[in-house]
């Protein structure tokens, strides 16, 4: 890097070149989204059993393949300009973003082993307390899905199970897909590369959780307490939190999308049992203590790797708190830092909720 910008020149930089990337990106989502957006028009009572599926499954592959042709050209664009105030060699970010995907006969079994653990040590857990402790998130969560519109593209939890079931897998499947590649895969590997990585960690976890605080404003017919959509918020706040330390630490998408995508096939079983008449403690009974007595046993069985990787994980996300030595940081350009953190977070959502 250059040695005649000062720090918080660098900091200031890094974040509005990484904030022009990301509006190429979500530029071109947007316009390529416009095709499988159009299939929420043909949703009748004839085709609405199959036009979700499809609609999330294009949205998916439209999204991998918008931010691909984003990195390509945002790269051929900026490059030049870059050079003095990105972190890493900046040889071919798409070809990065793709490598992502990647999984190994050697790594296989321990991506599962992440991603299982994440399932059970994780999600499991928060939604269960957080349902436990406030039932009335559950008819929230349903609400804000748009579930009792006819022509909610989330409809498909009020039909018969099997194709509640069928529906589900494969929807949640490819939110998970497409999710997981723009908070993880996008914002924090690519933030990485701009900068520091606890700061593109945070960053992105304050999009993803944002992303589900917006809920907050989906039309209902009756007044909705803040409380549900800063519980919703902060829960994924932390999650996105735990993924883009993962993503960061083992260049691994796959544990997180296979995480996220059971975590949300449960979810949408515990919204179909509730929407069917059933009482949170019939969920809690037949779905969560099964699953909580498999992460229990799962956190014994794994225990060491769960210490060791609790361990590491918080001294690197601690290393946030403190001067980053890699731009000579003082302790006003680290709050300065922090700030800007927070700052570019809210404005990369904002433009993210307006045209994705």
């Amino acid at each position: 890097m250059s040695r005649d910008i000062s720090p918080r020149n660098k900091i200031l930089k890094q974040r509005l070149y990484f904030l022009l990337e990301s509006l190429i990106i979500f530029l071109v989502i947007f316009l390529l989204l416009l095709y499988p957006s159009y299939f929420i028009s043909l949703i009748n009572e004839t085709t609405k059993i199959f036009i979700p599926s499809i609609y999330y499954i294009l949205r998916a592959l439209i999204i991998i393949i918008a931010i691909v042709l984003a990195l390509i050209f945002s790269n051929f664009l900026l490059q030049s300009q870059k050079r003095k105030i990105i972190l890493k060699e900046d040889i071919s970010p798409s070809v990065n973003f793709l490598n992502l995907f990647k999984i190994s006969k050697h790594n296989f079994k321990y991506q599962l082993l992440y991603g299982i653990l994440i399932l059970f040590l994780v999600f499991i857990p928060l939604d269960f307390f957080g349902y436990l402790l406030i039932p009335e998130m559950l008819d929230y969560v349903s609400v804000s899905l748009g579930v009792f519109n006819e022509a909610s593209i989330n409809s498909y939890l009020l039909e018969s199970y099997i194709i509640f079931l069928v529906s589900a897998i494969i929807i949640q499947f490819s939110v998970a897909f497409y999710e997981e590649a723009l908070s993880r895969g996008f914002l924090t590997n690519r933030g990485s590369e701009y900068f520091n990585k606890m700061s593109a960690v945070i960053i992105s976890a304050l999009f993803f959780g944002l992303g589900h605080f917006a809920y907050i404003l989906t039309p209902t017919l009756t007044p909705v307490s803040i409380v549900f959509p800063l519980i919703w918020f902060f829960q994924t706040l932390f999650v996105g939190i735990i993924l883009g330390m993962l993503i960061i630490r083992k260049r691994w998408i796959f544990p997180g999308i296979f995480a996220h995508a059971l975590n949300n096939i449960i979810t949408v079983h515990a919204i179909w049992s509730y929407l069917q008449g059933n009482d949170f403690s019939i969920v809690t009974v037949y779905l969560y203590i099964p699953l909580l007595v498999v992460s229990i046993c799962l956190f014994i069985w794994q225990y060491r790797r769960v210490k060791e990787g609790l361990s590491t994980g918080i001294k690197e996300f601690m290393t946030y708190f403190k001067n980053d030595p890699k731009i000579n940081e003082t302790t006003t350009d680290k709050i300065i830092r922090i700030l800007l953190d927070l700052l570019f977070g809210l404005i990369i959502y904002a433009v993210g909720i307006i045209l994705i």
